[in-house]
Protein backbone atom coordinates (compact mmCIF):
# COMPACT_ATOMS: atom_id res chain seq x y z
CA UNK A 1 0.00 0.00 0.00
CA UNK A 2 2.94 2.37 0.82
CA UNK A 3 5.12 3.08 -1.80
CA UNK A 4 8.49 4.84 -0.99
CA UNK A 5 9.16 6.62 -3.75
CA UNK A 6 5.68 8.03 -4.14
CA UNK A 7 5.97 9.38 -0.13
CA UNK A 8 8.91 10.93 -1.09
CA UNK A 9 7.66 13.17 -3.89
CA UNK A 10 4.04 13.59 -2.34
CA UNK A 11 3.17 16.72 -2.24
CA UNK A 12 2.80 18.64 1.21
CA UNK A 13 -0.30 18.99 3.14
CA UNK A 14 0.19 22.78 3.19
CA UNK A 15 0.68 23.20 -0.51
CA UNK A 16 -3.22 24.20 -0.49
CA UNK A 17 -2.62 27.24 1.53
CA UNK A 18 -4.07 25.17 4.91
CA UNK A 19 -2.52 26.25 7.86
CA UNK A 20 -3.26 27.22 11.49
CA UNK A 21 -2.71 30.30 13.16
CA UNK A 22 -0.93 30.84 16.41
CA UNK A 23 -3.68 30.28 18.47
CA UNK A 24 -5.88 28.15 16.43
CA UNK A 25 -3.52 25.40 16.68
CA UNK A 26 -3.26 25.43 20.55
CA UNK A 27 -7.44 24.75 20.41
CA UNK A 28 -6.91 22.13 17.80
CA UNK A 29 -4.57 20.17 19.68
CA UNK A 30 -5.69 20.67 23.33
CA UNK A 31 -9.00 19.86 21.72
CA UNK A 32 -7.54 16.43 20.69
CA UNK A 33 -6.37 16.22 23.94
CA UNK A 34 -9.19 16.26 25.69
CA UNK A 35 -11.41 13.09 25.56
CA UNK A 36 -13.64 10.89 27.83
CA UNK A 37 -10.55 9.29 29.91
CA UNK A 38 -10.28 11.60 32.28
CA UNK A 39 -13.77 11.64 33.28
CA UNK A 40 -14.01 7.51 34.06
CA UNK A 41 -10.54 6.50 34.12
CA UNK A 42 -9.04 9.61 35.85
CA UNK A 43 -10.75 8.93 39.05
CA UNK A 44 -10.44 5.07 39.24
CA UNK A 45 -7.20 5.14 38.56
CA UNK A 46 -6.39 7.98 41.05
CA UNK A 47 -8.25 6.68 43.99
CA UNK A 48 -6.88 3.67 43.51
CA UNK A 49 -3.46 4.54 43.17
CA UNK A 50 -2.94 7.18 45.98
CA UNK A 51 -5.39 10.17 45.13
CA UNK A 52 -3.23 13.35 45.37
CA UNK A 53 -0.09 11.26 45.55
CA UNK A 54 -0.71 9.61 42.09
CA UNK A 55 -1.97 13.32 40.72
CA UNK A 56 1.90 14.39 41.67
CA UNK A 57 3.25 11.00 39.97
CA UNK A 58 0.80 11.49 36.67
CA UNK A 59 2.65 15.31 36.55
CA UNK A 60 5.98 14.16 36.80
CA UNK A 61 5.39 11.51 33.97
CA UNK A 62 3.56 14.25 31.81
CA UNK A 63 6.80 16.49 32.40
CA UNK A 64 9.00 13.97 32.09
CA UNK A 65 8.12 12.07 29.19
CA UNK A 66 4.20 13.04 27.45
CA UNK A 67 5.74 15.94 26.46
CA UNK A 68 9.27 15.02 25.25
CA UNK A 69 7.35 13.10 22.86
CA UNK A 70 4.85 15.23 22.22
CA UNK A 71 7.40 18.23 20.94
CA UNK A 72 8.63 14.89 18.59
CA UNK A 73 5.39 14.15 17.18
CA UNK A 74 5.00 18.00 16.15
CA UNK A 75 8.55 18.43 15.14
CA UNK A 76 8.30 15.86 12.67
CA UNK A 77 4.72 16.45 11.46
CA UNK A 78 5.81 20.33 10.53
CA UNK A 79 9.67 19.01 9.01
CA UNK A 80 7.24 16.44 6.91
CA UNK A 81 4.79 18.94 6.18
CA UNK A 82 2.81 15.71 5.32
CA UNK A 83 0.95 12.75 6.76
CA UNK A 84 2.68 10.58 9.17
CA UNK A 85 4.03 8.51 6.08
CA UNK A 86 4.97 10.75 3.99
CA UNK A 87 6.75 12.71 6.47
CA UNK A 88 8.51 9.46 8.06
CA UNK A 89 9.91 8.83 4.14
CA UNK A 90 10.41 11.97 3.31
CA UNK A 91 12.79 13.32 6.91
CA UNK A 92 14.15 9.58 7.01
CA UNK A 93 14.86 8.66 3.38
CA UNK A 94 15.03 5.08 4.24
CA UNK A 95 12.85 2.50 2.61
CA UNK A 96 10.56 0.87 5.51
CA UNK A 97 9.53 3.94 7.71
CA UNK A 98 6.73 4.87 5.05
CA UNK A 99 4.86 0.97 6.41
CA UNK A 100 5.70 1.60 10.18
CA UNK A 101 3.95 5.02 10.00
CA UNK A 102 1.04 3.41 8.33
CA UNK A 103 0.79 1.84 11.88
CA UNK A 104 0.01 5.24 13.08
CA UNK A 105 -2.57 6.13 10.36
CA UNK A 106 -4.50 2.71 11.23
CA UNK A 107 -4.69 3.16 15.34
CA UNK A 108 -6.78 6.62 14.73
CA UNK A 109 -9.06 4.93 12.03
CA UNK A 110 -9.60 1.99 14.60
CA UNK A 111 -10.30 3.99 17.35
CA UNK A 112 -12.71 6.47 15.76
CA UNK A 113 -14.64 3.55 14.71
CA UNK A 114 -15.61 2.80 18.39
CA UNK A 115 -14.81 6.09 20.10
CA UNK A 116 -17.70 7.69 18.25
CA UNK A 117 -20.16 4.61 19.56
CA UNK A 118 -19.31 6.25 23.17
CA UNK A 119 -19.94 9.92 22.19
CA UNK A 120 -22.92 8.77 20.48
CA UNK A 121 -23.56 7.58 24.06
CA UNK A 122 -23.17 11.17 25.25
CA UNK A 123 -25.28 12.92 22.97
CA UNK A 124 -28.05 10.67 23.56
CA UNK A 125 -27.52 11.03 27.19
CA UNK A 126 -27.33 14.68 27.09
CA UNK A 127 -30.82 15.01 25.08
CA UNK A 128 -32.78 12.59 27.46
CA UNK A 129 -31.65 15.02 30.58
CA UNK A 130 -32.87 18.19 29.44
CA UNK A 131 -35.82 16.55 28.09
CA UNK A 132 -35.68 14.48 31.39
CA UNK A 133 -37.16 11.64 30.09
CA UNK A 134 -33.48 10.46 31.95
CA UNK A 135 -35.03 11.31 35.07
CA UNK A 136 -38.24 10.02 34.87
CA UNK A 137 -37.81 6.96 37.35
CA UNK A 138 -34.72 5.47 39.19
CA UNK A 139 -33.63 2.76 37.20
CA UNK A 140 -30.70 4.05 35.22
CA UNK A 141 -29.26 0.85 35.43
CA UNK A 142 -32.07 -0.76 33.26
CA UNK A 143 -32.13 2.59 31.34
CA UNK A 144 -28.52 2.00 30.11
CA UNK A 145 -28.97 -1.63 29.73
CA UNK A 146 -31.82 -0.87 27.22
CA UNK A 147 -30.10 1.50 25.17
CA UNK A 148 -27.18 -0.22 24.68
CA UNK A 149 -28.87 -3.25 24.29
CA UNK A 150 -31.05 -1.30 21.00
CA UNK A 151 -30.07 -0.19 17.71
CA UNK A 152 -30.41 3.20 19.17
CA UNK A 153 -26.58 3.63 19.41
CA UNK A 154 -25.25 2.58 15.70
CA UNK A 155 -27.97 5.67 15.10
CA UNK A 156 -26.32 8.21 17.36
CA UNK A 157 -22.73 6.60 16.38
CA UNK A 158 -23.42 7.71 12.83
CA UNK A 159 -24.71 11.26 14.06
CA UNK A 160 -21.42 11.71 16.05
CA UNK A 161 -19.29 10.84 12.46
CA UNK A 162 -21.50 13.10 10.53
CA UNK A 163 -20.72 15.98 13.29
CA UNK A 164 -17.10 15.21 12.97
CA UNK A 165 -17.40 14.73 9.14
CA UNK A 166 -18.94 18.31 8.65
CA UNK A 167 -16.07 19.86 10.49
CA UNK A 168 -13.08 18.27 8.81
CA UNK A 169 -14.84 19.02 5.30
CA UNK A 170 -14.67 22.26 5.92
CA UNK A 171 -10.78 22.67 6.18
CA UNK A 172 -8.32 23.70 8.44
CA UNK A 173 -8.87 27.10 8.97
CA UNK A 174 -12.73 27.24 8.52
CA UNK A 175 -13.46 23.84 9.98
CA UNK A 176 -10.77 22.10 12.70
CA UNK A 177 -9.42 25.62 13.94
CA UNK A 178 -12.36 27.67 14.48
CA UNK A 179 -14.38 24.31 15.59
CA UNK A 180 -12.01 24.20 18.74
CA UNK A 181 -12.29 27.60 19.33
CA UNK A 182 -15.48 27.71 19.89
CA UNK A 183 -16.07 24.25 21.48
CA UNK A 184 -12.92 24.72 23.70
CA UNK A 185 -14.10 28.08 25.46
CA UNK A 186 -17.20 25.99 25.81
CA UNK A 187 -16.04 23.26 27.44
CA UNK A 188 -14.20 24.93 30.29
CA UNK A 189 -17.38 27.41 31.35
CA UNK A 190 -18.58 24.00 31.54
CA UNK A 191 -16.06 22.43 33.57
CA UNK A 192 -16.09 25.73 36.08
CA UNK A 193 -19.89 25.69 36.39
CA UNK A 194 -19.84 22.07 37.26
CA UNK A 195 -16.90 22.30 39.93
CA UNK A 196 -19.35 24.95 41.35
CA UNK A 197 -21.97 22.93 41.91
CA UNK A 198 -20.05 19.69 43.00
CA UNK A 199 -17.84 22.17 45.69
CA UNK A 200 -21.16 23.28 46.87
CA UNK A 201 -23.19 19.67 47.29
CA UNK A 202 -23.42 18.81 50.90
CA UNK A 203 -20.52 16.16 51.69
CA UNK A 204 -18.47 17.13 48.71
CA UNK A 205 -15.15 18.24 51.13
CA UNK A 206 -14.47 14.53 51.84
CA UNK A 207 -14.07 14.32 48.25
CA UNK A 208 -12.21 16.86 47.56
CA UNK A 209 -9.57 15.58 50.32
CA UNK A 210 -9.38 12.49 49.14
CA UNK A 211 -8.75 14.13 45.40
CA UNK A 212 -6.31 16.27 47.32
CA UNK A 213 -4.22 14.48 50.23
CA UNK A 214 -1.83 12.28 48.82
CA UNK A 215 -1.29 8.72 50.27
CA UNK A 216 2.01 7.78 49.24
CA UNK A 217 1.99 4.26 50.78
CA UNK A 218 -0.24 3.34 47.90
CA UNK A 219 2.51 4.58 45.31
CA UNK A 220 4.34 1.51 43.96
CA UNK A 221 6.06 0.70 40.44
CA UNK A 222 2.71 -0.48 39.02
CA UNK A 223 0.94 2.44 39.76
CA UNK A 224 3.87 4.72 38.48
CA UNK A 225 3.47 2.68 35.18
CA UNK A 226 -0.33 3.56 35.38
CA UNK A 227 0.34 7.09 35.57
CA UNK A 228 2.86 6.97 32.74
CA UNK A 229 0.37 5.24 30.27
CA UNK A 230 -2.16 7.62 31.03
CA UNK A 231 0.25 10.77 30.28
CA UNK A 232 1.06 9.21 27.10
CA UNK A 233 -2.78 8.65 26.54
CA UNK A 234 -4.03 11.68 27.69
CA UNK A 235 -2.03 13.65 25.31
CA UNK A 236 -3.02 11.78 22.15
CA UNK A 237 0.70 10.40 21.49
CA UNK A 238 1.50 7.37 19.24
CA UNK A 239 -1.80 8.03 17.18
CA UNK A 240 -0.66 10.27 14.47
CA UNK A 241 -2.91 13.36 15.56
CA UNK A 242 -0.36 15.17 16.70
CA UNK A 243 2.23 14.57 13.61
CA UNK A 244 -0.89 15.73 11.33
CA UNK A 245 -1.31 18.76 13.24
CA UNK A 246 2.04 19.29 13.32
CA UNK A 247 1.99 19.63 9.39
CA UNK A 248 -0.15 22.65 9.62
CA UNK A 249 2.00 24.65 12.04
CA UNK A 250 3.57 28.04 10.70
CA UNK A 251 7.17 27.53 10.99
CA UNK A 252 7.29 30.97 13.05
CA UNK A 253 5.17 29.24 15.71
CA UNK A 254 7.38 28.06 18.56
CA UNK A 255 6.65 24.51 19.44
CA UNK A 256 8.45 24.39 22.62
CA UNK A 257 5.78 27.09 24.00
CA UNK A 258 2.74 25.03 22.12
CA UNK A 259 3.97 21.59 23.67
CA UNK A 260 4.08 23.04 27.01
CA UNK A 261 0.41 24.86 26.41
CA UNK A 262 -1.12 21.74 25.17
CA UNK A 263 0.18 20.08 28.00
CA UNK A 264 -1.14 22.27 30.64
CA UNK A 265 -4.41 22.34 28.83
CA UNK A 266 -4.43 18.43 29.48
CA UNK A 267 -3.34 18.81 33.07
CA UNK A 268 -6.17 21.45 33.86
CA UNK A 269 -9.08 19.66 32.54
CA UNK A 270 -7.70 16.17 34.54
CA UNK A 271 -7.62 18.87 37.57
CA UNK A 272 -11.27 20.11 36.80
CA UNK A 273 -12.47 16.80 36.03
CA UNK A 274 -11.06 15.24 39.39
CA UNK A 275 -13.07 18.59 41.40
CA UNK A 276 -16.62 17.17 39.57
CA UNK A 277 -16.16 13.42 39.59
CA UNK A 278 -15.11 13.05 43.18
CA UNK A 279 -16.51 15.49 45.06
CA UNK A 280 -20.10 14.35 43.23
CA UNK A 281 -19.18 10.54 44.04
CA UNK A 282 -18.37 11.41 47.92
CA UNK A 283 -21.81 13.26 48.09
CA UNK A 284 -24.33 10.47 46.92
CA UNK A 285 -21.94 7.89 48.74
CA UNK A 286 -20.92 6.41 44.79
CA UNK A 287 -17.92 4.48 44.02
CA UNK A 288 -15.80 6.68 41.48
CA UNK A 289 -14.18 3.45 39.73
CA UNK A 290 -17.26 2.41 37.92
CA UNK A 291 -15.92 3.11 34.38
CA UNK A 292 -18.59 4.13 31.83
CA UNK A 293 -21.19 2.67 34.68
CA UNK A 294 -20.42 5.70 36.88
CA UNK A 295 -20.65 8.55 33.86
CA UNK A 296 -24.22 6.81 32.61
CA UNK A 297 -25.87 5.30 35.59
CA UNK A 298 -24.37 6.39 38.77
CA UNK A 299 -23.88 10.24 38.12
CA UNK A 300 -27.22 10.66 36.75
CA UNK A 301 -29.04 9.25 40.27
CA UNK A 302 -26.85 11.93 42.05
CA UNK A 303 -27.76 14.70 39.28
CA UNK A 304 -31.56 13.53 39.99
CA UNK A 305 -30.99 13.91 44.22
CA UNK A 306 -29.72 17.76 43.57
CA UNK A 307 -31.62 20.25 42.78
CA UNK A 308 -31.82 21.77 38.90
CA UNK A 309 -30.72 17.96 38.50
CA UNK A 310 -31.45 17.58 34.48
CA UNK A 311 -30.12 21.09 33.87
CA UNK A 312 -26.31 20.16 35.33
CA UNK A 313 -27.11 16.29 33.70
CA UNK A 314 -27.65 17.71 30.47
CA UNK A 315 -24.61 20.25 31.23
CA UNK A 316 -22.63 17.29 32.46
CA UNK A 317 -23.22 14.99 28.95
CA UNK A 318 -23.19 17.79 26.60
CA UNK A 319 -19.38 18.28 28.32
CA UNK A 320 -18.98 14.96 27.34
CA UNK A 321 -20.23 15.52 24.30
CA UNK A 322 -17.78 18.38 23.17
CA UNK A 323 -15.01 16.97 24.99
CA UNK A 324 -15.29 13.38 22.78
CA UNK A 325 -16.04 15.65 19.15
CA UNK A 326 -12.97 17.54 19.92
CA UNK A 327 -11.45 14.38 19.57
CA UNK A 328 -13.03 12.70 17.28
CA UNK A 329 -11.93 15.82 15.09
CA UNK A 330 -8.73 15.11 15.51
CA UNK A 331 -8.83 11.40 14.58
CA UNK A 332 -10.63 11.84 11.48
CA UNK A 333 -8.11 13.94 10.08
CA UNK A 334 -5.45 11.43 10.52
CA UNK A 335 -7.13 9.31 7.52
CA UNK A 336 -8.04 12.23 5.91
CA UNK A 337 -4.36 13.64 5.19
CA UNK A 338 -3.14 10.47 4.79
CA UNK A 339 -5.82 9.36 1.95
CA UNK A 340 -5.51 12.92 0.05
CA UNK A 341 -1.99 12.75 -0.36
CA UNK A 342 -1.66 8.82 -1.42
CA UNK A 343 -4.68 9.12 -3.78
CA UNK A 344 -4.64 12.54 -4.87
CA UNK A 345 -8.15 12.84 -3.66
CA UNK A 346 -10.17 15.85 -2.82
CA UNK A 347 -10.84 16.78 0.82
CA UNK A 348 -14.57 16.42 0.44
CA UNK A 349 -14.02 12.86 -1.34
CA UNK A 350 -11.66 11.49 1.12
CA UNK A 351 -14.17 12.93 3.98
CA UNK A 352 -17.41 10.98 2.82
CA UNK A 353 -15.37 7.83 1.79
CA UNK A 354 -13.66 7.01 5.40
CA UNK A 355 -16.92 8.25 7.00
CA UNK A 356 -18.76 5.58 5.58
CA UNK A 357 -16.04 3.37 5.92
CA UNK A 358 -16.12 4.16 9.65
CA UNK A 359 -19.42 3.91 9.91
CA UNK A 360 -19.94 0.68 8.97
CA UNK A 361 -16.75 -0.84 10.55
CA UNK A 362 -18.16 0.72 13.89
CA UNK A 363 -21.67 -1.38 14.00
CA UNK A 364 -20.13 -4.12 15.60
CA UNK A 365 -18.78 -2.35 18.34
CA UNK A 366 -22.33 -0.27 18.64
CA UNK A 367 -23.98 -2.94 18.96
CA UNK A 368 -21.56 -5.37 20.76
CA UNK A 369 -22.13 -3.47 23.99
CA UNK A 370 -25.12 -5.18 24.98
CA UNK A 371 -26.86 -5.04 22.04
CA UNK A 372 -27.78 -7.47 19.09
CA UNK A 373 -24.38 -9.83 19.69
CA UNK A 374 -23.85 -8.65 23.08
CA UNK A 375 -23.60 -11.98 24.02
CA UNK A 376 -21.04 -12.66 21.48
CA UNK A 377 -16.96 -12.64 22.91
CA UNK A 378 -14.10 -13.82 22.21
CA UNK A 379 -11.61 -15.15 25.17
CA UNK A 380 -13.25 -12.96 27.48
CA UNK A 381 -13.91 -9.62 25.44
CA UNK A 382 -16.76 -8.04 23.35
CA UNK A 383 -15.91 -6.71 19.82
CA UNK A 384 -15.69 -3.38 21.17
CA UNK A 385 -13.71 -4.25 24.14
CA UNK A 386 -11.05 -6.11 21.75
CA UNK A 387 -10.62 -2.75 19.57
CA UNK A 388 -9.84 -0.72 22.69
CA UNK A 389 -7.42 -3.41 23.98
CA UNK A 390 -5.57 -3.59 20.53
CA UNK A 391 -5.78 -0.11 19.73
CA UNK A 392 -5.37 1.19 23.73
CA UNK A 393 -2.66 -1.51 24.53
CA UNK A 394 -0.82 -2.38 21.63
CA UNK A 395 -0.95 0.28 18.38
CA UNK A 396 -0.94 3.34 20.54
CA UNK A 397 2.75 2.56 22.52
CA UNK A 398 3.79 1.32 19.09
CA UNK A 399 3.02 4.41 17.58
CA UNK A 400 4.78 6.43 20.50
CA UNK A 401 7.62 4.11 20.06
CA UNK A 402 8.55 4.64 16.74
CA UNK A 403 8.36 8.51 17.42
CA UNK A 404 11.16 8.32 19.86
CA UNK A 405 13.13 5.84 17.37
CA UNK A 406 12.82 7.96 14.79
CA UNK A 407 13.14 11.76 16.11
CA UNK A 408 15.89 10.73 18.40
CA UNK A 409 18.23 8.13 15.75
CA UNK A 410 16.65 8.23 12.21
CA UNK A 411 16.23 12.08 11.88
CA UNK A 412 19.69 13.80 11.67
CA UNK A 413 17.84 17.63 11.78
CA UNK A 414 15.04 17.76 14.17
CA UNK A 415 17.15 20.51 16.25
CA UNK A 416 16.82 22.54 13.15
CA UNK A 417 12.88 22.18 12.92
CA UNK A 418 12.37 21.64 17.19
CA UNK A 419 13.54 25.80 17.61
CA UNK A 420 15.05 25.34 20.96
CA UNK A 421 17.79 26.43 22.34
CA UNK A 422 21.05 24.19 22.35
CA UNK A 423 20.66 23.67 26.23
CA UNK A 424 16.95 22.83 25.83
CA UNK A 425 17.47 20.82 22.97
CA UNK A 426 19.82 18.57 24.28
CA UNK A 427 18.00 18.21 27.42
CA UNK A 428 14.62 16.92 24.66
CA UNK A 429 16.79 14.82 22.70
CA UNK A 430 18.48 12.81 25.26
CA UNK A 431 14.60 12.11 27.08
CA UNK A 432 13.96 11.31 23.39
CA UNK A 433 16.75 9.07 22.74
CA UNK A 434 17.21 7.25 26.01
CA UNK A 435 14.47 7.91 28.44
CA UNK A 436 11.32 7.75 26.71
CA UNK A 437 12.30 4.35 24.80
CA UNK A 438 12.27 2.64 27.60
CA UNK A 439 9.16 3.81 29.48
CA UNK A 440 7.08 3.51 26.31
CA UNK A 441 8.03 0.05 26.14
CA UNK A 442 7.27 -0.69 30.24
CA UNK A 443 4.35 0.79 29.45
CA UNK A 444 3.88 -1.58 26.26
CA UNK A 445 4.75 -4.67 28.28
CA UNK A 446 2.60 -3.47 31.52
CA UNK A 447 -0.80 -2.81 29.20
CA UNK A 448 -0.52 -6.34 27.80
CA UNK A 449 -0.29 -7.88 30.75
CA UNK A 450 3.41 -9.42 29.75
CA UNK A 451 4.77 -7.65 33.67
CA UNK A 452 1.54 -9.05 35.29
CA UNK A 453 3.87 -11.64 36.85
CA UNK A 454 6.01 -8.35 38.78
CA UNK A 455 2.55 -6.80 40.54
Amino acid sequence: MVDQNKDTAAPSLTDGGERFSKSGFIFAAIGSAVGLGNMWKFPYITGKYGGAAFFLMFIICLLAVGLPVLMAELTIGRGGRGSVVTSFSRLSKQKGWGWLGFLMILAPFLILSFYSVVAGWTMYYAVQSFTGNLFSDSDYSGKFGAFIGSWQPVWWQLLALVLTAVVILKGVSAGIEKFNKILIPGLVILLVTLVIRALTLDGAGEGVSFFLNPDFSKLTPESALVALGHAFFSLSLGMGTMVTYGAYVDKRQSLGAGTLAIGLGDLLYAFLAGLIIFPTSFAFDIAPGQGPGLVFVALPAAFAAMPFGSLFGGLFFILLAFAALTSTVGLLEVPVAFVRERFGWSRGLSVIVITLLLFLIGIPSAISVGGAVGGLQFGDKTFFDWMDFICSNILLPLGGLLITIFAGHVWKNAEDEAGLSSRWYRIWIFMVKYVAPILVVLVLLHSTGALDFLF
